[in-house]
């Protein structure tokens, strides 16, 4: 069991590692030996879809660069400058009025009234404003009385407010203070009162609009958001050829690792995992198999290995301008193999294997890992071979499903030309096509032709041809039946009529039941007299015997059987049909006149067939066709009617006795197969006409 186990492990290692080789040059990253400021010998296509984070981040810095800073206007700024016009005239008119109270010494000189009183005004504005203002304006509105001070207030208020009103900016402030100048002429006051007012309305405007630090960010964050990322797409050129390698274009190659990936190892662990995804599903599907051995494995890996070899020796010859030529590899030959092989579920996983394998193996040419074109067109056409095979006669249709994998090819092709919408469908790009789409599905029924005929020699497949040679008469086994028990000889032709019509209407193999019928019985030939069809014109040997030996002498025919056929070596099936026809059945006469003659001591287990019990279809078809036909033939007089109830009966003792429990045979199709024996025992023991009596009159007469 280990070294079985040992077995599957080292044929999936191998299929993997085929699988890997047949794959590893085309997933290779291309290395290119460019250097800086070099001329680009080709276009060079991008091999992957990536950002190109450094150019997104220029364009980035370029769109915010491009953002002015943003300036508001501050509406509090008028009410502040007004406040603080109203504010130095109130602290003149506050510091007059103080001091008159204050001084009675009318004979200081007018400079050191003007120190005192600055001294006293700087107690109610700030010193920077009493510093800004000057000394000549502070003097002439030191010397100015209340109503000229009133009005000046009321005038430069007046202009503040209405020039502040609007936006200012630095640039402006100059042309405000003039205007302000302008509007204040007029006002009806002294010459020196006047120029203090033009001092303190310059001193009053400034500009209002500021710059805005959270608006101004939030607006740059804005652009910056909106500046799409550079992405350098799978396909797109990034050099062409003759062009100057610059230095972004350097940086560009080697982004996309078309410069350092001497040492990537993703492409090669991404390949690893897809021949690991493919060998589960295979394996998975191998256990689901009943009937799956080694030696089906082995056949299944040398399968998918020829066929992973054709396409590999197809894809050596493209080249860069030449990528079309994978449209010619029989990729179907996989497929319809296994499918004749082995079955259909396999065959499907098979089909997506070698697209998938296809896809990669043949992406010469292409920008991508994966040619989606060519894979598509390897599956369409592995499945569509495997849906044309039919369970009967499968060689004989194997050239029909080349031809319809050769057009499903055609149609597959012409969609995939259409669907590309590129302007060029000309009757010579189509002509060439359509000439490696026919090949393609030819080629891969030969081939299957050709290779079907080791696969059966080398690991011992029951082909068709192969049973129609043991179907010759001449074959010495059946010349042994015939000249030696000849009786056998007819009855096991009368089966082989029966089961073949039963297992078509069932789905199962009609020729290997044929076949398989003619030598089913070959172990009567050891003993033929003691087999009541070649007892003629001579008593019965079994009425001289005891139950016992006669029992045994019947019983032997099956053992016997399955051992001349394995000793003349042939094939498996045979061997299973003559040791399984009777399964584990009762032999009920020999039972019953054994409990005759000796009641307590005789176990049924003594009188039934060693087995084993039917295990395909065929040998279980076979069974009842055997028993049917011994039946009928004992029958005086067989009527449709009698044929019907004799059968069924036939099936239901078998199927309470649980002799198809081993099988997979359902219950419909037994009902299939009472119906189809029903139907040739009738066309056999057909009734005779019954002729008028005046006929046999005339007869008579005659």
């Amino acid at each position: 069991m280990e070294r079985m186990r040992l077995l599957y492990v080292a044929l999936y290692t191998v299929l993997g590692i085929i699988l890997y080789v047949s794959m590893y040059s085309n997933v290779k990253p291309e290395m290119l030996h460019l250097k800086l400021l070099d001329e680009s010998p080709t276009n060079i296509y991008s091999p992957v879809t990536i950002e190109d984070k450094e150019s997104t981040k220029d364009k980035q810095q370029q769109a915010k660069d491009e953002v002015e800073d943003i300036y508001s206007l501050n509406t509090e700024y008028a009410q502040n400058q007004v406040d603080l016009v109203s504010t130095i005239f109130d602290s003149i008119q506050d510091v007059n009025k103080e001091y008159d109270k204050k001084s009675d010494d009318a004979l200081l000189d007018a400079e050191a009234v003007l120190k005192e009183k600055k001294t006293m005004l700087e107690t109610k504005l700030p010193k920077d404003v009493v510093r800004s203002l000057g000394q000549d304006t502070l003097l002439n509105l030191f010397q100015a009385n209340d109503k000229q001070l009133s009005t000046a207030k009321d005038s430069v208020v007046t202009v503040v407010h209405y020039l502040m009103k609007g936006r200012i900016t630095v640039s402006d402030v100059q042309s405000k203070k003039e205007q302000a100048k302008s509007q204040l002429v007029y006002t009806n006051v002294s010459s020196d009162v006047k120029k203090a007012m033009y001092d303190v309305a310059e001193f009053s405007i400034i500009p209002n609009v500021v710059y805005n630090r959270s608006e101004t960010s939030d607006r740059r964050q804005t652009a910056i958001q909106q500046v799409d990322p550079v992405i350098i797409k799978q396909g797109q050129i990034l050099v062409e050829e003759g062009q100057l390698i610059t230095r972004d274009i350097y940086r560009q190659l080697k982004l996309v690792g078309l410069l350092d990936n001497k040492n990537t190892i993703q492409p090669f662990l991404g390949l690893l995992l897809i021949v690991i995804v493919f060998l589960a599903m295979i394996m998975y599907y191998f256990q689901q198999l009943k009937k799956g051995t080694y030696r089906t494995l082995l056949m299944y890996v040398i399968t998918v290995s020829v066929t992973i070899i054709i396409m590999k020796i197809v894809s050596l010859f493209q080249k860069i301008e030449f990528t079309d030529l994978g449209y010619l590899a029989p990729v179907a030959l996989g497929a319809l193999l296994v499918r004749i092989l082995i079955n259909e579920r396999i065959a499907i996983a098979t089909s997506f294997l070698l697209a998938g394998t296809g896809s990669i193996i043949f992406n010469t040419g292409t920008t991508t890992a994966f040619n989606g074109q060519i894979g598509l067109y390897f599956l369409i056409s592995s499945v569509a071979g495997v849906l044309f095979l039919s369970e009967q006669h499968r060689r004989s249709r194997i050239l029909q499903a080349g031809l319809f994998v050769s057009l499903i090819n055609v149609v597959v092709i012409l969609a995939i030309l259409l669907i590309k919408n590129n302007g060029q469908l000309e009757t010579i790009n189509l002509g060439y096509y359509g000439i490696m789409a026919v090949v393609s599905g030819l080629v891969a029924s030969i081939l299957t032709i050709g290779l079907l005929p080791f696969f059966e020699a080398g690991f011992g497949i029951l082909s068709t041809m192969k049973l129609i040679e043991l179907s010759n008469p001449n074959h010495p086994l059946l010349r042994k039946i015939l000249t030696e028990a000849p009786g056998t000889y007819h009855h096991s032709v009368m089966v082989a009529n029966l089961s073949e019509a039963a297992c078509e209407a069932i789905g199962a193999s009609g020729l290997l039941a044929r076949v398989g019928s003619y030598y089913h019985d070959i172990g009567k030939t050891r003993r033929p007299q003691y087999f009541i069809e070649n007892q003629m014109n001579v008593s019965n040997p079994h009425d001289q015997l005891s139950p016992e030996v006669s029992r045994s002498i019947i019983i032997a025919h099956a053992t016997d059987g399955a051992e001349i056929l394995r000793r003349h070596k042939l094939p498996r099936e045979f061997v299973d049909i003559a040791a399984q026809h009777h399964g584990t059945t009762l032999l009920k006469y020999f039972y019953y006149k054994a409990l005759e003659l000796d009641k307590d001591h005789v176990k049924e287990e003594d009188y039934r067939y060693p087995g084993p019990k039917a295990q395909t279809k065929e040998a279980a078809v076979i069974g009842i066709a055997d028993s049917v036909e011994a039946a009928v033939r004992s029958m005086p007089n067989p009527t449709p009617e009698k044929i019907e109830s004799l059968v069924r009966n036939i099936i239901k003792d078998r199927l309470q006795d649980e002799q198809f429990s081993e099988c997979d045979i359902t219950l419909k199709e037994l009902e299939t197969v009472a119906t189809s024996l029903c139907e040739t025992l009738n066309g056999i023991f057909h009734s005779r006409i019954e002729y008028p009596e005046f006929n046999k009159r005339g007869d008579q007469n005659k």
